[in-house]
């Protein structure tokens, strides 16, 4: 049976090729004006997304006759879930193709904290020889506090302990392993931050917690914006509980004139975890895989 598929964000050339090659019919429309995409889904059988097309309000809703939606990636924050499941849309996704990449930039973002890379970088292109204001700290030895336990927060566990840290991990609702988050805050030396956005873990770094932490405490963060309150981040950082941070994500993106990028001791990254070949390669083909599994269930 043919499917008539829409991708509205751009997929690896492997992925598209294997639904072809089943016979589907693919509409590439990652050019498409998102505005433009509630007049035309209701033609099609599967949307296939990543993380630029918001799968909410009249996208879902005129979506009439959508079986499924694909999303190559892991987050599925851009999707209205409770409205797919109201529709009888089945949603998948592709929760190990970027672990990889997310995690070594997370251990990279560590890294760079722990030893002023980017202020050094910074200070050199300004034509200063800024050696004895970085003094870093050894990772080695140190504690790293890391929320969540999903398949990209095992792979900086193990990058960790090669490094020679000790590694706790949070007990959430989710993620049911050693200890809870007011047991581990005041431990961490280090904090990383895996899991995904939803109603229970928005803003579950606030005020309350980072009073909590120990004093020089680093944030990585690489998971969802809005995970983190960032008002409250900033005010660690002016208060001085937080020593540093570098995040991947922001409650708004693009974030533009954020006050935190005002901040010397704040690294950030464009939302880019899963921006490698390899992690696009695996996502777009795993998508692919899944939209052709869940068609042949409705034959």
């Amino acid at each position: 049976m043919t499917s008539k598929i829409l991708i509205s964000d751009k997929i690896a050339d492997e992925g598209i090729k294997l639904l072809e090659e089943k016979g589907h019919e693919v509409t590439k429309a990652w050019n498409m004006s998102k505005d433009d995409l509630p007049a035309i889904v209701d033609g099609y059988d599967v949307l296939v997304v990543r993380s630029a097309t918001k799968v909410k309000g009249n996208l879902i809703v005129n979506a009439k006759n959508l079986k499924i939606i694909g999303r190559a990636g892991i987050g599925l924050d851009n999707i209205d879930l409770e409205k797919a499941k109201e529709m009888g849309i089945t949603v998948v996704n592709t929760p190990q193709a970027s672990a990889n990449s997310v995690a070594e930039l997370a251990f990279g973002h560590l890294l760079a904290l722990a030893r002023g890379i980017v202020k050094g970088t910074i200070s050199l292109r300004e034509g200063k020889w800024a050696k004895k204001e970085l003094k870093g700290v050894e990772i080695h030895g140190k504690t790293l506090g890391l929320i969540g336990y999903g398949n990209i927060a095992k792979i900086v566990e193990k990058l960790a302990l090669a490094f020679g840290m000790k590694v706790i991990v949070v007990r959430s609702r989710v993620y049911d392993r050693f200890v809870s988050l007011d047991e581990m805050l005041p431990q961490a030396d280090f904090i990383s931050i895996h899991v995904p956005l939803t109603q229970q873990t928005r803003h579950m770094l606030s005020t309350r917690e980072f009073n909590m932490m120990k004093d020089e405490v680093m944030i990585i963060d690489c998971s969802r914006g809005g995970v983190v309150d960032q008002e409250a981040l900033y005010q660690a950082f002016i208060s001085g509980k937080t020593k540093a941070a570098a995040v991947d994500v922001f409650e708004e993106e693009p974030p533009g004139k954020h006050k935190l990028l005002t901040l010397e001791n704040f690294y950030a990254t464009p939302h880019i975890g899963a921006q490698t070949k390899e992690a696009q390669l695996r996502a777009g083909v795993q998508i692919a895989e899944k939209v052709i599994e869940e068609l042949e269930k409705l034959k």
